[in-house]
């Protein structure tokens, strides 16, 4: 046996040593698929989920007068996901709705399940949303694609006032598909955010999925993550709108001067019953509410009353509006 004592001190380095520079490069490089989009997106999107609450509370009244009847709806919490797998997880039969979303650029998707147009079409024509038609091996007959239709656009104009008071969003119908090879708003790497609406008529539930591929929205993603500048917007408008409505029905005291003369103290004092003072009317006078001016009128009667006849309304940007006294 041999002693390790008597090995040498080299023996150990008998590798040839690596240069720092390729050591330092080896464990940097990587492999990298310029296919697949490994973009981060920030979650939760608390402008988006805003959206959603305004969508759901719109859609169920949409939907009670586009059928006549109270569905049960849900709406799932925002999902982000490829668009491969979002093609990955629907079932077949799917009507694949291209749709516009005006201003921004692209398109993205609006697919209405089988199940759901079976289900309006039932209610539609008196049944009780129980009855379910195949529609597997088939493609969607001139009523049932007249339905998705109706049942589009009660989901743009319920989705386009959510949107409202946040951002000009216009979502409308350009083009429908029933295969999904025809359906390209996204290359199958790209990420996608989708909102599902679970309804439910009778018996029988299906879902409408609001696909928008995230590079649509990134022109607004200061918009997307932005929960308290939306909210307070919204609170912001609601306030606006209540605010006028109360002043409008608010009761003023509208005041017209007609002259003022100038008298002495003395001559005030002189004064008894039946003196008259004596002043020039002016051409025109100002009628005014709490000193602030409102109207240029005529004074004259009017079916043997006094009255004013309004000549021009004065706006506040007018020069020394507040008049004299006010001007600072």
């Amino acid at each position: 046996m041999s002693d390790p004592m008597d090995e040498t001190p080299g023996a150990a380095a008998a590798a040839p040593a690596q240069d720092p520079i390729e050591r330092m490069a080896a464990a940097a490089a990587r492999d990298y698929d310029l296919s697949a989009d490994e973009r981060l997106i920030r979650r939760p999107m608390p402008t988006l989920e805003i959206v959603n609450e305004r969508f759901l509370r719109n859609v169920r009244l949409g939907l009670f007068q586009f059928a006549r009847c109270s569905p049960e709806i849900t709406i799932e919490p925002v999902a982000v996901q490829r668009f491969s797998e979002f093609v990955g997880l629907l079932s077949s039969p799917t009507n694949f709705n291209i749709m516009s979303m005006h201003p921004l650029r692209g398109s993205g998707l609006v697919v209405c399940e089988a199940g759901l147009i079976s289900a309006l079409v039932d209610v539609l024509y008196g049944g009780a949303g129980k009855l379910h038609a195949p529609i597997e091996n088939r493609d969607f007959s001139p009523t049932e694609q007249r339905v998705i239709q109706r049942l589009l656009g009660v989901v743009c104009t319920e989705y386009n006032k959510a949107w409202k008071e946040i951002y000009p969003l216009t979502l409308a119908h350009e083009r429908s598909e029933t295969h999904v090879q025809f359906v390209n708003v996204a290359a199958p790497s790209e990420m996608v955010v989708v909102t599902t609406l679970r309804i439910a008529l009778g018996g029988l539930e299906g879902t409408v999925r609001i696909c928008m591929p995230y590079g649509l929205l990134e022109p607004i993603r200061e918009v997307l993550y932005g929960a308290q500048q939306a909210r307070a917007m919204a609170e912001d408008r609601r306030w606006v709108t209540m605010l006028t409505r109360e002043i409008q029905a608010a009761e003023v005291t509208l005041v017209a001067e007609l002259a003022q003369p100038e008298v002495t103290v003395g001559q005030l004092l002189a004064m008894k019953p039946g003196d008259f003072i004596q002043f020039e009317r002016p051409h025109s006078v100002v009628a005014s509410v709490d000193g602030a001016p409102i109207f240029t009128c005529h004074y004259g009667t009017h079916n043997a009353r006094f009255a004013l006849r309004i000549d021009e309304c004065l706006r506040g940007d007018d020069p020394h509006w507040l008049g004299g006294s006010h001007v600072q």
